[in-house]
């Protein structure tokens, strides 16, 4: 498993700054050292395993289905007004990723990415409802040639980050990279009314593995 671009320079910073810490330990407090030592290895092996990122192909391309683009916990299934893009009612998918959870973001769907836009904002904890449309957030639009698939990259309480790797224009394929949320966040997904939701509230789904909704006939 490889780490995510994203995390390299991090991951390298905090090792040098966790041994700078552990030496002065040594030195003003080494009854603590031990202590100091071994609490730096727990957080540097999670720091690293933060920035996982494994591989994972689509075994079964299908632009029918929606792949769930990002790992994490199903928050929310229901009807929502979207008021940035489509102007009416859509089918929101969401999935709160934790600290926990590999944090790449994924297309998916195959298609061209028709919107795209950073909004700056607050960062409420990532399941707060008004997450959606206070916090830090990307849009992302991609038409599969059917429907429109609209994605917002939403930054949580500890994100304060959002990388997208799109443009308007671009041709993506399902399962694609997409970008990167660091340190906790969510991924809203707006399906078609139609769309038939392959996942209930509370289940854990993975990235280009999951199935989380099939676009209506």
């Amino acid at each position: 498993m490889k780490i995510h671009k994203e995390g390299r320079l991090i991951i390298f910073a905090v090792g040098i700054g966790l041994i700078i810490l552990n030496l002065l330990f040594s030195y003003l407090a080494p009854k603590a050292f031990p202590f100091a030592t071994l609490a730096s290895i727990v957080f540097y092996a999670w720091v690293v395993h933060f920035f996982r990122h494994p591989h994972r192909e689509i075994h079964l391309p299908d632009n029918n289905l929606i792949y769930a683009p990002a790992d994490g916990k199903v928050v929310v299934i229901e009807e929502a007004e979207e008021t940035e893009y489509f102007q009416d009612k859509r089918l929101q998918v969401s999935i709160f990723m934790s600290p926990m959870n590999v944090h790449v973001n994924r297309s998916p769907v195959s298609g061209t990415v028709n919107y795209l836009k950073y909004h700056p904002g607050r960062y409420l904890v990532a399941w707060h409802p008004k997450s959606s449309t206070e916090n830090e957030r990307t849009t992302v639009v991609i038409d599969n040639g059917e429907a429109e698939i609209l994605l917002r990259q939403i930054a949580g309480a500890m994100a304060k980050r959002i990388k997208t790797y799109l443009q308007v224009g671009q041709e993506v394929e399902q399962g694609g990279e997409m970008g990167f949320i660091k340190f906790g966040s969510r991924v809203d997904v707006f399906l078609p009314l139609d769309a038939q939701v392959e996942v209930k509230i509370g289940d854990k789904v993975k990235g280009n593995k999951t199935v989380i909704a099939r676009l209506g006939e």
